[in-house]
């Protein structure tokens, strides 16, 4: 797709074509990457930028890519940060593991379940934006960046498309002419970074000069390579490091490990390094799959596991 078919299916259609994704999701990196732009806070943990997403990159359809991913310590000491295969369509052993654990018990505060949500996926979305205004790094004003995000976020994304009120007209916030700027309000709410005052400002182009938008489209990076396999390992892979983090890999280590965790817990037999009970009669049920809550903390367990 060329720049001058990217202006002629701006508005309706694609806006129809983003809908058609979201109800399909809805049925259904790290900070060394210079690529990404991370929101600063002060230390009040209060921050504000105006961001605009931009339109699917050359040659891709969607502008985001959905990503889970888990991020858990074990009880041998040892970080679990891995990408999940589901993001793919494809078994991942940290599910399987949830599900069985989960439908173990049916006491929801049972060491199962608690660890089950403990090792939920976490769900991230990836766009490329063009930051008009950063308050803490001026410096990165006029430029495109790849920015991940979590559900409320997307939430916003999702509300401005399919708006719920008679006067409210929906827009496309992926789009260079009738898209909006958004306002990135960030606020610390009992310790967790809250988005909600964040909002679109009215629809307008980014630009009035298409050579302007032309030139910022250009620089856009690549989604889909983040769905590329080379971006995740084996279930093979990802069963041996799930093992060496729970200590279920029959090392001597992981045998201490085991041995402190039973000890610290004398009902640990439900907990995910020992083989969970037999469940009684009981419905099965789906465990938790992902967090509900935008997922920055997925960087600060990467960081964490680094130290």
């Amino acid at each position: 797709m060329d720049f001058s078919a990217l202006k002629k299916n701006s508005g309706k259609s694609s806006l129809d074509k983003l809908t058609q994704e979201l109800s399909k999701l809805n049925n259904t990196e790290s900070k060394s990457d210079t690529r990404f732009w991370y929101p600063q806070t002060d230390k009040a943990g209060n921050g504000y930028a105006v961001i605009r997403f931009l339109p699917a990159p050359a040659n891709e359809d969607v502008p985001f890519v959905r990503v889970f991913e888990h991020g858990f310590k074990g009880p041998t000491g040892l970080w679990y940060i891995e990408n999940s295969l589901t993001t793919i369509g494809q078994t991942d052993p940290v599910g399987e593991l949830n599900s069985k654990l989960w439908n173990s018990t049916t006491d929801d505060e049972s060491p199962a379940r608690k660890q089950a949500r403990l090792q939920k996926r976490k769900l991230t979305f990836i766009s490329n934006i063009y930051v008009i205004q950063d308050q803490n790094n001026p410096e990165n004003n006029g430029k495109v960046f790849l920015f991940k995000f979590g559900k409320k976020i997307f939430d916003k994304l999702n509300e401005a498309m399919n708006p719920q009120f008679a006067d409210e007209d929906p827009i496309n916030p992926f789009d260079l002419w009738a898209g909006a700027n958004f306002k990135l309000k960030i606020r610390n709410v009992e310790g967790y970074r809250n988005y909600d005052k964040s909002e679109f400002a009215a629809a307008g182009p980014l630009f009035e000069d298409d050579s302007e938008l032309e030139s910022v489209w250009k620089q856009e990076h690549s989604l889909q390579s983040f769905l590329a396999p080379s971006n995740f390992k084996s279930y093979e892979e990802l069963s041996k490091r799930l093992a060496a983090v729970l200590g279920t890999d029959k090392t001597p280590a992981s045998s201490r490990a085991q041995a402190a965790a039973r000890q610290a817990d004398p009902t640990s037999d439900d907990l995910p390094w020992a083989e969970p009970k037999t469940a009684k009669a009981t419905e099965t049920r789906q465990a938790p799959a992902s967090s509900d809550e935008d997922d920055d903390d997925i960087e600060f367990f990467k960081k964490l596991a680094k130290d």
